[in-house]
């Protein structure tokens, strides 16, 4: 196929919305992809760049598998449409029961909705009904973890604590409080409820009244402020101090869900049952749009069975729609034949070691945080005298340095400036040694660029 990618890039310039991009990027000669295979995107000039990002942390199964598009199209062909509104279809039925087989605990139920945001924002909502349907009317209020990203929808920016994205649209949702993160502790730190980072919320729930408040959101390792891991017994204590309290626990595993931590879910990492899961990205390995949130079969019976319940007021004309919830059977049954989990297993240890070595041979990393296949690089100018960025440097490194290291590697990560100025990386959970090898010689040379940009 002969394309003019200049012709291309103007027409998108004049009719596409670009997503979080700055004008000159927009204004830039941007890559325009046509093809993905396996670990690889391909462009319009022919050029293979390896996807070290897993397009959104979301290609969990790799590009390119005619099992998946061949189940895509035959349920077009089949039903291409129907609602879960007072009936249902058969891929959602499916789907859902597959998730509940693979879910933590009595974490059963699965409301299917179009995105991460769109499941954070039911969450917001099941967590206020169910609390009002309960006879708490009162419980509205949500404790999130600072520098957290939850969506952008009006509800899930109002969870979300980054004020760079969230300023431009106030005033948000009310009631929400931001507590620390785990930023710093790693491992055994000692018993966990004596953290301050828990003694944190236990003083938030305290102020604002316990009975006020009605879930605590949190990632099972939080991607905003990078790949934060969190210590041993930390999500243990967040579920004794919601249960103390008769706070619900919500885990937003959009990103950590379905093999990216080397587990379905993020109660392989933590040991916690919490009372609802948030997944969107893994989940179809975005071969179609889907996200979802997954409660506790209890809570829903406490819901319907109330007087003042009998149904979640909440829906999407989208949602579980027969597509994308064929494509999330055949791309979860894939993962789980093929063993995909156990390819991070394996591998993930290996990657975090030689991302570990980085920090010996190169003077602008500053720490290396992350599991499975998620990582984040933490970037300074000079480790050894432990100097920081200038701001006028950390712009030079994530406008310049990087988007260029990015071409001309080939390699596709991630520059983030939430809370400092890293690297992101989560490559898809089917990469292979001879794919690992790649993405790390790529990591290694991006790190000597920003070297020879930066002086010490």
């Amino acid at each position: 196929m002969v394309v003019d990618v200049t012709e291309l890039r103007a027409r998108a310039r004049r009719h596409l919305g670009p997503h979080f991009t700055r004008k000159d990027t927009w204004e830039s000669d941007f890559p325009v992809f046509v093809r993905g295979e396996g670990s690889y995107l391909i462009d319009t000039e022919g050029d293979r760049f390896l996807d070290g990002l897993a397009g959104l942390f979301c290609v969990n199964i790799g590009h390119g598998r005619d099992d998946i598009a061949k189940a895509a199209s035959e349920q077009i062909g089949t039903l291409a449409y129907a609602s879960n509104w007072g009936s249902a279809h058969i891929p959602a039925i499916e789907a859902s029961a597959l998730i509940a087989d693979l879910a933590p605990g009595d974490l059963g139920t699965t409301f299917f909705v179009n995105s991460g945001s769109e499941a954070v924002e039911t969450a917001v909502k099941f967590a206020r009904q169910y609390h009002r349907s309960q006879g708490n009317p009162q419980r509205t209020k949500i404790i999130s973890r600072e520098m957290a990203y939850h969506g952008t929808t009006l509800g899930a920016l109002s969870v979300t604590q980054l004020p760079k994205i969230k300023d431009p649209f106030g005033p948000l949702l009310p009631g929400v409080r931001s507590v620390p993160n785990t930023l710093g502790y790693l491992g055994d730190c000692g018993p966990a409820n004596e953290l301050d980072c828990i003694a944190a919320i236990e003083a938030v729930i305290e102020e604002e009244g316990a009975e006020t408040i009605a879930a605590v959101f949190a990632e099972p390792v939080q991607n905003g402020r990078g790949a934060l891991v969190p210590p041993d017994g930390y999500w243990a204590a967040l579920r004794a101090l919601c249960d103390k309290h008769g706070i619900l626990l919500v885990s937003d595993e959009v990103i950590c869900s379905f093999g990216r931590l080397g587990h379905w879910f993020g109660h392989g990492l933590t040991g916690v049952v919490p009372d609802m899961i948030t997944f969107a990205k893994g989940s179809t390995s975005g071969y179609a749009p889907l996200g979802g949130l997954i409660v506790r079969e209890q809570l829903v019976r406490e819901l319907y069975d109330s007087p003042k319940g009998g149904v979640f007021t909440h829906g999407a004309t989208w949602g579980g729609h027969p597509v994308s919830t064929a494509v999330a059977v055949a791309n979860i049954t894939a993962m789980r034949d093929e063993n995909v989990l156990g390819n991070v297993s394996a591998r993930g240890p290996k990657l975090k070691s030689a991302l570990d070595s980085l920090m010996s041979s190169h003077r602008c990393v500053k720490d290396v945080r992350g599991t499975g296949f998620f990582y984040a690089i933490e970037l300074m100018a000079d480790s050894d005298s432990g100097r920081e960025f200038t701001e006028q440097e950390s712009l030079t490194v994530l406008r310049k340095v990087l988007p260029e290291a990015f071409a001309r590697t080939k390699v596709i990560l991630r520059g983030d400036d939430r809370g400092a100025t890293m690297l992101m990386i989560s490559p898809p959970l089917v990469a292979d040694d001879e794919v690992l090898s790649e993405l790390l010689h790529g990591i290694d040379s991006m790190l000597t660029d920003i070297e020879k940009a930066i002086q010490p």
